[in-house]
C-alpha cells in the first residue's frame, strides 16, 4: 500500500510563501519554473519576457526542445531590457542521450547547448532519461559531475530516474543528484520516489505537473478550486508545493503564467489533500521511462 503523505505532513498556514527550495549542493531552486517543452522557437522570446516580468526565475529548457538558441537570446534580452541580473535566472538544459548515451556524448552535447544558449555557465544540467537498458547512465553521470567540478554547471540533476537507478548512481559515484524531474500529478503522485528523494536530499520536480491539462476537469479539483476562489491549475500546483516538491508548468499565455505563479495566497487543508489523494490511479500522460531506451 502506498504511504499516505498527508498524515505525516501538517497543514500549512493559510498563506505559505513561495520560497525557493534548498538543494543538496548548497544552492536553491525556485519551486515553480517555466517549462519550455513544445514552446515554438518564435514564442520563446515573448513567453520568457512575460514570465520573467511576472517573477519567474527558473527557465526549464533542453536540447530536445529545439529552442535553445531562442532561449539564450531571450535570457540576454531580459537581462538588458528588464534589468534582471543574470545570476538571478536559473537556466536548465538536458542531455538527450540518443543515439548515444555516454560520458563523451554528454560532454559533446553539453558543448552544443552551451554554445547555443550563449549565456555562460549553466545553472542546472540534467540527464534527460536514464535509458536503463543501455547500462551507461552511471558513466554519463560522471560527465555531469566533471562539468560541475569545472564550474561550467552549478547544479546537476536527472530526470525520470527510478529508485533503483538513483541508488546505483549514488553508490557508484558518491554524488546524489540535486533534483529528479519526474512525471508527477494527482493521478501519479510517485510516493516511493518522493520518500527516497526525501531520505537523500533530492528535490522532486514534476514535469507534466497538471497531467497535460487532463486533470483540471476532475470534479474534486474543480470543487476545491471553487471553494478557494482559484483555478484548478492553481489547486494542482499548490498540491505539488504542499507535498514538498517543485514543478515546471508550461504555458505561453500571460494570464496563465501569472496564475501558475500566484500560489501563496491560499493553502489546501487536510480534507482538500485527502480528496485529491482519491484521484491516484497510476495514469501517465507522458512517456513511461521504461519505454524510452
Amino acid at each position: 500500500m502506498a504511504p499516505d503523505p498527508h498524515a505525516a505532513t501538517p497543514s500549512p498556514p493559510p498563506s505559505l510563501p513561495l520560497d525557493d527550495i534548498p538543494l543538496n549542493d548548497g544552492t536553491t531552486l525556485p519551486a515553480i519554473g517555466l517549462g519550455l517543452y513544445k514552446v515554438a522557437p518564435q514564442d520563446v522570446g515573448p513567453t520568457v519576457s512575460s514570465a520573467v516580468g511576472l517573477g519567474y526565475r527558473l527557465l526549464d529548457g533542453a536540447m530536445f526542445y529545439r529552442n535553445e538558441p531562442e532561449l539564450g537570446a531571450a535570457v540576454r534580452a531580459v537581462t538588458q531590457e528588464q534589468g534582471v541580473p543574470r545570476e538571478e535566472l536559473l537556466v536548465a538544459s538536458k542531455f538527450w542521450g540518443d543515439p548515444v548515451q555516454s560520458y563523451d556524448a554528454a560532454l559533446a552535447d553539453f558543448e552544443t547547448s552551451f554554445t547555443d544558449l550563449g549565456i555562460g555557465p549553466l545553472d542546472l544540467y540534467f540527464i534527460h532519461w536514464p535509458r536503463g537498458s543501455r547500462g551507461t547512465y552511471v558513466e554519463t553521470w560522471r560527465a555531469l559531475v566533471r562539468l560541475r567540478e569545472e564550474g561550467r554547471v552549478r547544479s546537476i540533476a536527472v530526470a525520470s530516474f527510478s529508485v533503483e537507478e538513483l541508488t546505483r548512481l549514488i553508490e557508484e559515484t558518491g554524488v546524489a543528484p540535486a533534483v529528479n524531474q519526474v512525471e508527477s500529478h494527482p493521478w501519479l503522485p510517485q510516493h516511493e520516489l518522493r520518500a527516497f528523494h526525501a531520505a537523500h536530499g533530492i528535490v522532486t520536480q514534476a514535469w507534466s505537473p497538471l497531467g497535460r491539462g487532463r486533470l483540471l476537469e476532475q470534479p474534486p479539483i474543480v470543487e476545491i478550486a471553487a471553494r478557494h476562489g482559484v483555478t484548478p491549475a492553481q489547486v494542482v500546483l499548490r498540491w505539488h508545493l504542499q507535498l514538498g516538491g517543485a514543478a515546471v508548468p508550461k504555458s505561453v499565455h500571460a494570464e496563465r503564467l501569472r496564475l501558475n505563479l500566484d500560489l501563496g495566497g491560499f493553502a489546501l487543508d487536510e480534507d482538500d489533500m485527502a480528496r485529491i489523494a482519491t484521484l491516484e490511479n497510476g495514469t501517465r500522460t507522458g512517456t513511461d521511462p521504461k519505454d524510452r531506451q
